[in-house]
């Protein structure tokens, strides 16, 4: 597995200098060694986790967001998510996984799924910034994330402002 620190400082916990740096400016969290740690563990089991690019992790509320290489999705989840639940009983959080370089349809994808994206907007605002805003099936009973954490992984991960409305809700604009 490829990471951002050096295999060995994972493997010992003893940092060398570059990877104390890196935790010591926050560029790698804690929680990033941590997952990191447990993945190497897991390489072993799992052959398929040896040519994943683990880029960063992201600790939001009871989710832990795994930031891949392109492609490395698939990897995690072609045991048929036998590795991701492994990781998620040794945290005791939720995780999923996104890829870092993907486009933004692709990214929001992973970010809602398994609920169907019908729609992705930009919008310009005034303060020449913008917010995407994501059009999802009439409001589903129960989202299996509340819609501030999907706010928050979309502004960690991707730095984007994200609005959500559902299919009901843009017919009463419209009537």
């Amino acid at each position: 597995m490829r990471m951002r620190l050096c295999n060995f400082c994972v493997k010992s916990g003893i940092l060398c200098q570059k990877c104390q740096e890196k935790i010591r400016t926050g560029d790698v969290s804690e929680t990033y060694m941590r997952i990191a740690k447990l993945l190497i563990k897991l390489e072993e089991k799992y052959a398929s986790i040896q040519k994943i690019f683990l880029n960063n992790v992201y600790n939001v509320d009871h989710i832990i967001a795994l930031a891949v290489g392109n492609g490395d999705n698939s990897r995690l989840l072609v045991s048929r998510g036998r590795i991701l639940r492994e990781l998620s009983k040794s945290i005791g959080k939720r995780i999923r996984v996104f890829e870092e370089s993907g486009d933004v349809r692709k990214f929001l994808e992973d970010l809602f799924m398994p609920t169907k994206i019908l729609a992705i907007n930009t919008i310009w605002l005034p303060d020449r910034s913008t917010e995407t805003r994501v059009v999802l099936p009439e409001r589903p009973r129960r989202l299996f994330l509340s819609e501030d954490v999907f706010k928050e992984l979309a502004e960690k991960i991707r730095g984007m402002t994200l609005r959500i409305t559902f299919e009901d809700q843009e017919e009463r604009y419209y009537s």
